[in-house]
């Protein structure tokens, strides 16, 4: 089978279906089977034996697998046990399966996410429409697509309206393909030449067709060149970036260190290999390998979370920005409002009268909703009592407005067939459709009133101007109608003779309610210095009404309109767009401006869309939203985020979380950085006073695995502070460490080390050395977990729960109980160089261990740590 060159009818008889059927759900899911699912191959995933052995890669991990093989040439030599670099591989190992297990969960996590976002195709089987993932195509099914989708899978068209397909990804060429079903293509025909298939992963730019699928997966023209589109691109963030860097930084002042304590060790004649392995222990403990890492788990966790809101983060860079949005630009209908337009007035051009639209309308009104309703894509359907509206919202209004006039929009179209059409495009503002009617070929315009009337050359305009800007008062949505009769049906319809030299009809008048959640999420915007911006393409007065009601638009807030914005240079835009609220009768294309000029003053800014048009400006955006309910494949493929409810109020919602998001992985940057300048001060600080190691390796990378990454991670699942959303948002450059955190890390490090030098001077003056350690392995150990209760907060423990964070409270235990084992279990303990310690040390070891606490209480209550407000 040659798809583009053998006849339509022996393409349909080869591939078994009917085209006014489609396949049946039992024959697909044999060709499902058959054929394997309708996507690319991925790259192979990583096993978790090859995930293990990548833990190793690290340069650090790699000196101490060199030190362990040191320290056993040196045992065998001089006839010692072994116990250490046993110890000491178990460890690493331990530290690595660790590793393993959370790269598995954050992958898995994304994975979930990859499986939300995944297209969906509007399918014809067993003679009804449905929606479906695309994965699940299979050769020979009927497919739907229009201006905005991804095409799902490579097929030849049955039939087509208007279409163009932007093939660029195939063909290189940049000026979407115009395509045909009736075209006859030779079989050599190179792709681009190829009009009457269409080609998976292009999208439709224009206009509509019907198609049937002839190659999925693989064996589509995309997947014969699989390395375009196969997989996503793994990227770290730029958050994730910096904290490598960070660590690098953070690697070479630890080498240094135990440069320092490793040279002082020999002259003071610490035996070689003791002295050398705390030196590279005390690198790796002081090194926070993990951060990266775990931060990738707690944006993962934070993007799980977000699902839940209704927010598909594609990019999870995208959830770094979301905390420091500043400015959000939204869409009117079905984001700000319910997205279910209720027509409510009709004004008959012929009589210059306005009536109420109800189930009784005059003659000449229901004329007008039988031309309106002809000139309509949507459908209305009833299923189990249940009101479904299919299409584009005006569309459906007008639809049910004639339904209850007893016009039923499938009788409609079987009485006056559709012989021709011009889909709507946001740039014309109209759509148009050419109908026989009553054996005469009449064509029907609707559209925006602005543009239609300058295209009639009968009826009265100057009157319904006036009826116009009275139900834009009211809020109201107002669309024109007009027609004319014409005397042959063109062969290719084109805008600039079918829209013109027509009579204007009327007017409809409909109303898309408010949400009832968006004026609450707006009030919330505004106490979180986020600026709502209301952008449409209605009329200035409805816009301006519904921003009025929303609290969007205040006093001295300005509405401008598209031909206003038109007319202001780069500039006057970026000096006046502070004060605008409201853009009304602008295109897509303006979009991209208005995001540009708030750019240009600092801001971040988060812009929603839905249509193919909208793509350019939800890439120019910091966050790009896409409807997940009316929004196009190309919109959703261009933005960060997906609001699967198409809600304002999920937008906030997503601020939220991200700022709360931001705030977690600080607490878990202080708390690794905090921890680990503790550890590395206190056997620096000891070396340099006593020449004697408080901690052995074997001890510090003990703490290190325990006491570091457990709460961490738990750390990463705090729940969002409650008045996260009362603050300004974070500047665009804005520093992890601002606010103080740098300072406080830098302290808390010299708090955990002064407590644990004093733990181990006490030790040993009670005791021997062996005691001296002991303690400062209990006071370094437990003082961590208990500090990671600290940095669940700026504001006191106390005032927020101890123990609301049941994953902190979990994590704390299990350390606990890990230290308790190494140091209370006889063999454990002498492995790790522990003894057993009188109850009043051990309470002493307590105590210290606890100081942090009132500390860090009294540091936020005078002030010393602040609340960011």
């Amino acid at each position: 089978m040659i798809p583009h060159h053998d006849s339509l009818t022996e393409i349909l008889k080869q591939l078994g279906v009917n085209p006014e059927v489609g396949l049946s759900a039992e024959e697909a899911a044999l060709r499902l089977e058959s054929h394997g699912e309708n996507r690319l191959r991925e790259e192979k995933k990583k096993g978790n034996f090859r995930r293990f052995l990548e833990q190793f890669k690290d340069i650090m991990i790699i000196i101490l697998m060199a030190a362990a093989v040191l320290s056993f040439a040196v045992s065998f030599y001089e006839g010692e046990g072994f116990i250490e670099p046993v110890l000491i591989i178990l460890i690493v190992v331990l530290n690595a399966i660790i590793g393993v297990v959370q790269e598995s969960k954050a992958e898995k996590a994304l994975e979930a996410l990859k499986r939300l976002s995944v297209p969906h195709a509007r399918v014809l089987r067993d003679g009804e429409e449905s929606m479906i993932e695309s994965t699940g195509l299979v050769p020979g099914d009927i497919v739907l697509v229009e201006a905005g989708n991804f095409v799902p899978a490579d097929g030849r068209l049955i039939s087509c309206a208007s279409l163009k397909v932007e093939e660029s990804a195939l063909t290189g060429e940049s000026i979407p393909s115009e395509k045909s079903a009736e075209t006859t293509v030779p079989g050599d025909a190179p792709l681009g030449d190829r009009h009457n298939m269409i080609f998976s992963g292009c999208s439709i730019s224009y206009g509509r067709a019907k198609a049937v699928v002839t190659a999925t997966g693989m064996d589509t023209e995309m997947g014969k060149i699989a390395g375009l589109l196969a997989g996503e691109e793994e990227s770290s963030t730029p958050l994730q970036r910096k904290l490598a860097t960070l660590g690098k930084y953070l690697g070479i002042a630890a080498l240094l260190v135990c440069a320092v304590i490793f040279v002082i060790g020999l002259i003071d004649g610490i035996p070689l290999m003791e002295i050398f392995m705390i030196s590279v222990s005390l690198a790796v403990s002081a090194i926070p390998e993990g951060l990266p890492a775990i931060v990738t788990i707690v944006l993962a966790i934070g993007v799980q979370r977000m699902v839940k809101r209704n927010a598909i983060i594609r990019r999870l860079p995208a959830v770094e920005t979301l905390g420091s949005a500043s400015v959000i630009c939204s869409d009117k209908t079905g984001t700000l409002t319910q997205n279910r337009m209720t027509l409510v007035k009709a004004f008959d051009g012929s009589t210059s009268t306005l009536e109420d639209v109800g189930s009784d309308n005059s003659p000449s009104i229901r004329k007008l909703l039988l031309y309106a309703a002809l000139c309509c894509d949507g459908k209305v359907v009833f299923e189990d009592g249940m009101e479904k509206h299919i299409g584009d919202p005006t569309e459906t209004a007008i639809i049910l407005a004639a339904r209850e006039n007893g016009m039923m929009k499938e009788e409609l179209d079987a009485r006056y067939p559709r012989l021709a059409e011009i889909p709507f495009d946001s740039e014309r503002k109209m759509m148009t459709t050419l109908n026989l009617i009553d054996g005469k070929k009449i064509v029907i315009v609707k559209g925006a009133f602005d543009v239609l009337s300058g295209r009639c050359v009968e009826g009265k305009t100057r009157e319904a101007r006036e009826y116009v800007d009275r139900m834009g008062r009211d809020a109201l949505r107002v669309l024109a109608v007009a027609f004319k009769e014409i005397d042959e049906v063109p062969a290719e319809p084109e805008p600039e003779i079918l829209e013109s030299g027509l009579t204007f009809m009327g007017l409809v008048g409909m109303i898309d309610p408010a949400r009832p959640e968006a004026k609450e999420a707006v009030a919330l915007c505004r106490k979180a210095g986020i600026k709502p911006v209301m952008i449409t393409g209605d009329h200035s007065l409805t816009a301006s009404a519904i921003a009025r009601e929303l609290g969007i638009l205040d006093d001295g807030d300005e509405t401008v309109t598209g031909s206003e914005l038109s007319a202001m240079t780069e500039s006057e835009l970026k000096e006046r767009v502070g004060k605008i609220s409201v853009y009304a009768r602008v295109s897509p294309s303006d979009k991209i401006r208005i995001v540009r000029a708030w750019q240009e003053r600092g801001e971040i800014v988060a812009m929603t869309g839905d249509g193919v048009n909208d793509a350019p400006a939800l890439k120019a955006a910091d966050i790009g939203c896409a409807m997940g309910i009316t929004g196009t494949d190309v919109a959703k493929g261009a933005a960060d985020m997906t609001l699967t409810d198409d809600n304002f109020a999920t937008i906030v919602e997503a601020v939220k979380e991200g700022r709360g998001i931001y705030d977690n992985i600080r607490k878990v940057v202080g708390f690794l950085l905090g921890t680990n300048i503790g550890e590395i001060l206190t056997v620096f600080f000891a070396m340099l006073l006593w020449r004697e190691a408080p901690l052995l390796s074997m001890q510090l990378l003990w703490i290190n695995l325990v006491t570091d990454s457990l709460p961490a991670i738990a750390l990463g699942m705090e729940p969002v502070e409650s008045d996260v959303m009362n603050r300004r948002p974070r500047r665009r450059r804005e520093n992890i460490f601002a606010n103080g955190l740098g300072v406080q890390v830098l302290l808390q490090g010299m708090l955990f080390s002064t407590l644990t030098l004093m733990g181990f001077i006490i030790g040993r003056m009670t005791g021997d050395i062996a005691t001296g350690r002991t303690m400062a392995f209990l006071v370094l150990s437990l003082t961590q977990v208990v500090h990671s209760f600290n940095m669940r907060s700026s504001r006191s423990l106390f005032k927020i729960g101890p123990f609301t964070n049941r994953t902190l409270t979990l994590a704390a235990v299990v350390s606990f109980a890990m230290i308790a084992l190494v140091s209370f279990v006889p063999p454990l303990a002498t492995i790790f160089g522990l003894t057993t310690l009188s109850y009043g040390l051990y309470l002493v070891a307590a105590l210290l261990a606890f100081v942090p606490l009132p500390v860090l209480e009294a540091t936020k209550m005078i002030g010393l740590v602040r609340h960011r407000k």
